[in-house]
This record gives C-alpha cells, sequence and structure tokens, in this order.
C-alpha cells in the first residue's frame, strides 16, 4: 500500500477516491477528508493526506510491535527503541533511526 496525500495504490493500482476498497484482508475507507487502511492483521493507520497520521493497533499485538510507534508494552521506558535495540537520547535521534535508506 502506498499513501501519497489522499491518493492511494495497492499493488501498483490507484484506489479511486471515496470508492471503498475490500482485497485479501486489506480494506481502504474514505471517512470524510481523511482515509484510513486496515490491515487484517489488526493494524489501521489513518490520514488526513497533509500532516496528521494515527495508527491504531489491535490489543492482541501488545508486546509485539516496534518502530515508530514503540514496543506497546505499557513501558514508557523503552518507547525509543532503535532498531538497533538500544534506547534513543531524545525523539528525533529515534524518529531518524527508522528511516528507510
Amino acid at each position: 500500500v502506498l499513501l501519497r496525500g489522499l491518493n492511494v495504490t495497492v499493488n501498483g493500482v490507484a484506489v479511486p477516491r471515496g470508492r471503498p476498497f475490500l482485497r485479501h484482508g486489506l480494506s481502504v475507507m474514505w471517512l470524510g477528508d481523511w482515509v484510513a487502511v486496515a490491515s487484517g492483521q489488526g493494524v489501521r493507520v489513518s490520514t488526513d493526506g497533509h500532516q496528521a497520521v494515527t495508527v491504531t493497533v489491535d490489543a492482541n499485538l501488545q508486546g509485539s510491535t516496534r518502530g515508530l510507534c514503540g514496543t506497546f508494552n505499557e513501558d514508557p521506558a523503552d518507547d525509543f527503541q532503535r532498531p538497533q535495540g538500544d534506547i534513543a537520547p531524545l525523539a528525533s535521534s529515534f524518529g531518524n533511526s527508522w528511516k528507510i535508506p
């Protein structure tokens, strides 16, 4: 899935704005000025296409996440864990550590 603004493509095929999409456990829903992409694995990403993004994860994934959303284990001390496993001292160094080259 690729989101650029409110333009959504799935496997290289554009999803028409305003039209729902459901295939292989993946859904794309248009919610007013927002678009939401949900996986059948319990992860939902919503965006306004400009700068606001929300990520929602089902409770059954607690303790099994990594990345920019943290570890989801109710321990704020490890929320800035970098890919190497160490804890970043600053939010900026944490964010930069997850950049895709």
